[in-house]
């Protein structure tokens, strides 16, 4: 039985620190026996929702671009890394833009009662959320946080925990955060384990 993982990369450098993050948690999902598709959304041409509102009666957005096989991707995945920087105290505009063309699942679920994904499914699918931070600030992820945990409602993969970093302007390498980088490794191949182990049962 294969565990299909998706690894989306919301920063537009994906070497940096929110790269070696990922990375970090990419080895944990596959030494939890996962498969992994790293997705960098930066590298995508795609349009932002313009509210055509087609999906209001359709499983399917009005526009075709780079972006529309991810709703077919998104719906066949069994759990999500999303990795991404703090920009103006919030999510970077081209992975926003991403999540905003999931209003086909928003749609499915609360407009038409018909969810794109199943109630069988829905107690495996599980999202942890990686980010970092310039400032050495309190709030610095309440933005990224209820964003994530909005976007993981629409798609019916729930927020499963998450790994956070602050003042990367004075820290600069992530790297030598030891225990951020063992946190992403750990908390992805214990998420992927519990996908693996309850897909098993419920599937």
């Amino acid at each position: 039985m294969t565990v299909k993982i998706i690894a989306l990369m919301g920063s537009p450098l994906p070497e940096g620190n929110t790269g070696k993050l990922l990375e970090e948690a990419t080895r944990g999902a596959k030494d939890a026996g996962c498969s992994v598709a790293r997705v960098n959304v930066c590298d995508l041409s795609f349009s932002g929702c313009m509210e055509y509102y087609y999906c209001e009666k359709n499983d399917s957005c009005y526009i075709n671009d780079e972006f529309s096989p991810f709703l077919q991707r998104f719906k066949n995945m069994d759990g999500l890394i999303i990795a991404t920087p703090v920009m103006t105290m919030g999510v970077p505009g081209q992975l926003k833009s991403f999540m905003d063309r999931f209003q086909v699942y928003f749609m499915a679920k609360y407009k038409r009662n018909q969810p794109l994904i199943t109630k069988e499914q829905k107690k495996w699918r599980r999202t942890l959320l990686l980010s970092i931070g310039g400032m050495n600030i309190k709030n610095d992820f309440d933005g990224i946080k209820l964003t994530t945990e909005s976007f993981c409602d629409i798609i019916d993969c729930p927020y499963y925990d998450g790994v956070f970093q602050n003042n990367m302007d004075e820290v600069k390498d992530i790297t030598t955060r030891t225990d951020i980088m063992e946190a992403a490794y750990n908390k992805s191949f214990r998420m992927c384990s519990e996908i693996t182990e309850n897909k098993e049962k419920y599937s």
